[in-house]
């Protein structure tokens, strides 16, 4: 166990590490002056090269790549995000701001894909091959094949403008979260249906299963301590890459509905080429990521005991 941990903590050290020198190194030789775009950006208009200058001098763009990214990282390490190179404000307060917006909105979403997934797949697989199954196999390859742009402007239209029930742009009340999260929601369980439905079959499927059978094990016993674990593995597993997708649909989905959050914050961030701010929107990112690693293998282990003896 202690092997396994150290192990997870050399992982996460690793991700982040490349993921902070990766981001930096794109922002760098990206085509354009960073100094001129920052400084555009804080005066908002065309400046002087001597202006230009001295925005180098103060970002520590002037310095040279190593020098400039481990003057970044050096606070870092100590838990200072910096200030911003455009407004001068310290970055981690602005970011939480974003965040507060950004997470209730992630979490709605996952609990509408959960909501609709699990029940529909449940339905497809009492009858595997009926009307039912199709239909739900048919909704679950249309909710995958609409791009999350298109299915918000639909709800936007219908929703909104049609019938007026919900209001489509802002986040000043908690019904300004539904539209955005049923956009969201509703691809994630389009695949979560799809996988949840695949897994359950195959775990039915099983060549020990009729032996439980013959010995008088009931139907309801042999769903709950066989069937449901073995399909809950490739279930979780793609839950996790939905949350991964579930970040990158956030960043379409609060554009559409003028939603302040993450998105709109890593996005003015990467138009200024505000490297503190970039930098800090995406570590942040990474450490969602780590941390949902984390969760799928203690849960692979939990669900299935035996991937952990493989660890020992």
């Amino acid at each position: 166990m202690i092997w396994l941990i150290l192990n997870l903590v050399l992982r996460a050290i690793v991700v982040l590490t490349g993921t902070a020198l990766a981001t930096f190194t794109l922002l760098w030789y990206a085509p354009g002056d960073p100094a001129l775009a920052v400084a555009m950006a804080r005066y908002n208009a065309v400046v002087p090269a001597e202006v230009i200058d001295q925005v180098r001098a103060e970002a520590g763009l002037d310095a040279g790549f190593f020098p400039a990214f481990q003057a970044w990282v050096s606070p870092l390490l100590r838990g200072d995000f910096g200030q911003s190179s455009v407004t001068g404000r310290d970055v981690w307060p602005e970011m939480v701001t974003a965040i507060s917006y950004t997470v209730p909105l992630a979490l709605a979403a996952l609990f509408v894909g959960l909501v609709v997934s699990v029940p529909l797949a449940l339905i497809a697989t009492r009858s595997p091959g009926s009307w039912l199954d199709r239909g739900a196999v048919a909704l679950a390859s249309i909710g995958v094949a609409i791009p999350a742009f298109w299915l918000g402007l639909l709800l936007i239209l219908l929703f909104a403008v049609q019938l007026g029930w919900l209001p489509a742009m802002g986040a000043r009340t908690s019904a300004h979260v539904i539209l955005p999260a049923l956009t969201l929601g509703l691809g994630v369980a389009a695949s979560l249906t799809r996988i949840l439905r695949s897994s359950i079959l195959e775990a039915r499927d099983q060549p020990f299963l009729p032996a439980l059978r013959r010995r008088g094990v009931a139907h309801r016993d042999i769903e709950r301590d066989h069937v449901a674990p073995h399909a809950a593995i490739p279930f979780v597993t793609v839950l996790g890459l939905e949350l991964a997708f579930l970040l990158e649909g956030l960043v379409v989905v609060e554009v559409i509905f003028a939603r302040p959050g993450l998105a709109g914050f890593l996005v003015s961030a990467i138009g200024a080429r505000d490297f503190p701010k970039v930098q800090a929107a995406v570590l942040i990112t990474a450490v969602v990521f780590v941390i949902v690693n984390l969760l799928i293998d203690v849960l692979y282990r939990a669900l299935d005991p035996r991937i952990g003896e493989h660890d020992a």
